[in-house]
């Protein structure tokens, strides 16, 4: 179980959630679910609703920002589709988010993007006042954002959202990585329950099961690169699949919910032979990732710092992992700023070599991978190493048919020892250290003892 939030000295949770998702996903339930859940357990929730939604509901038309050729084919009652875009009737259209975005990457729609700008700007502001109330509020609090700002990023070419990004002194490590505790997608209805794909519910809903997938890609893959980011698809009934949604937002937060919620899902890991071309990836990010292991308070502890960002911008967390607690492995995560973090660095323990690796994330069939690139200076180990890793509850077949098939893989090392970034990165030779974590999940976990283990080849190398 992993947590990252903004806490008081008290220990008082504040959890910054994005609920998004594509067309009839369930979002609007969920949220509702998810919002009685967390009540129950005596959390104060605050939620944030649809930024576009609120300020097209004022009377802002999207007619009145869009060229005439626009407006003529909107007076057409039909549903238009052009270029992947839904064209809705009039009054569909005028509280369409979708619509907007898609007017302000048109080459004459000046005035929809300044809107967009200004959207973004009213979104960012109002997520700061209930960030603000939250840090004072005195109870752990949950505050769950309709959507958040890189969603905005889905349907607006790269070059004008660079351009906006820009313009305002953005950038995409502040907006997505670190804004934001975690990012839960609710995969649409057309993606895998096509009978429960409907339209007749919805004000601003047309669009076709095919159009309604590839929103809802786009819509996922703006997220791409988050460190915390789930994917909830329809492999289960609708019912199951709002549980499993608050399930993993209970995960990371390290909450027991004993048999309310059915557990699902877990981490897997796999080792990748060689690394693919950049062309046989379907979008991705890639990371710069720094980690240091900290002296710790006793052997059955482990504390890290990681350094992760991309284009000179980063975020730092601080992990402390107790490996056995209740049953379980508990991480406890916390965001720094980048002078905390320096003064922590002081702490490095001097019987681990750092670990630098470049990390992408991708989304395929539904399921968000982050793959870790290990990279010099390093433990000769460690050259060459790949790891892939995934959230999910599939096994056996149904967990081999969701991973990419352009990765050639070796082998799953799920729990593996040899292949748990503690042991990694040690200096001493396993088979002379006393260090040596043999596994977080048995009765023994968490003790480091050599007991004549000897050493254990990686990828083809000692």
């Amino acid at each position: 179980m992993k947590t990252t939030m903004e806490g008081s000295a008290e220990g008082k949770k504040v959890y910054k959630l994005v609920l998004t998702g594509g067309p009839c996903g369930g979002k609007t339930t969920g949220q509702a679910r998810l919002c009685t859940f967390f009540e129950n357990l005596g959390w104060k929730v605050f939620r944030v609703p649809e930024t576009a939604t609120v300020l097209l509901s004022g009377g802002i038309k999207f007619s009145d920002l869009t060229t005439d050729e626009v407006s003529q084919k909107a007076s057409d009652h039909r549903t238009i589709f052009k270029d992947g875009i839904p064209e809705h009737s009039v009054d569909k259209t005028a509280s369409c988010p979708r619509c907007l975005a898609a007017a302000a990457d048109k080459p004459n729609g000046s005035e929809a993007y300044k809107f967009q700008e200004n959207l973004l700007r009213t979104m960012i502001q109002m997520e700061n006042t209930f960030f603000e109330l939250g840090k004072s509020c005195t109870r752990n609090c949950l505050i769950i954002c309709d959507r958040g700002v890189m969603d905005a990023s889905a349907f607006v070419s790269k070059e004008k959202w660079d351009r906006m990004m820009r313009t305002n002194s953005w950038n995409s490590v502040e907006l997505r990585d670190n804004r934001y505790n975690h990012i839960v997608h609710m995969v649409s209805a057309a993606n895998g329950a096509e009978a429960f794909y409907s339209t007749e519910d919805h004000a601003c809903r047309s669009e076709g099961v095919d159009l309604a997938r590839e929103l809802d890609y786009k819509s996922a893959a703006a997220w791409i690169g988050h460190p915390y980011f789930d994917v909830i698809d329809n492999s289960s009934d609708f019912e199951s699949k709002v549980n499993r949604m608050i399930e993993c937002v209970c995960q990371k937060l390290g909450i027991d919910t004993g048999d309310r919620l059915l557990t699902t899902s877990k981490k897997v890991k796999f080792l990748v032979s060689d690394l693919p071309k950049d062309s046989a990836f379907p979008a991705f990010q890639d990371f710069e990732v720094v980690h240091h292991y900290l002296q710790s308070a006793g052997p059955r502890v482990q504390a890290r710092l990681r350094k992760r960002g991309q284009n000179g911008h980063f975020s730092y967390i601080h992990t402390i992992r107790r490996p056995h607690l209740h049953g379980q492995s508990i991480e406890v995560k916390t965001q720094l700023t980048h002078r905390d973090y320096l003064n922590m660095l002081t702490q490095r323990d001097d019987a681990h070599f750092t670990i630098y690796k470049k990390r992408r994330c991708f989304l395929v069939n539904n399921q968000y991978f982050q793959m870790d690139i290990y990279k010099d200076p390093g433990h000769p180990r460690c050259k060459g190493l790949i790891l892939l890793e995934t959230y999910t509850s599939l096994s056996g077949d149904k967990l081999k048919g969701i991973l990419p098939k352009f990765l050639n893989i070796v082998k799953e090392v799920t729990g593996q020892p040899d292949y748990s970034m503690f042991n990694l990165s040690l200096k001493e030779d396993w088979s002379n250290t006393k260090k040596f974590c043999y596994s977080l999940h048995d009765q023994d976990e968490g003790e480091f003892r050599a007991n004549g283990h000897s050493q254990k080849m990686i990828n083809g190398k000692a």
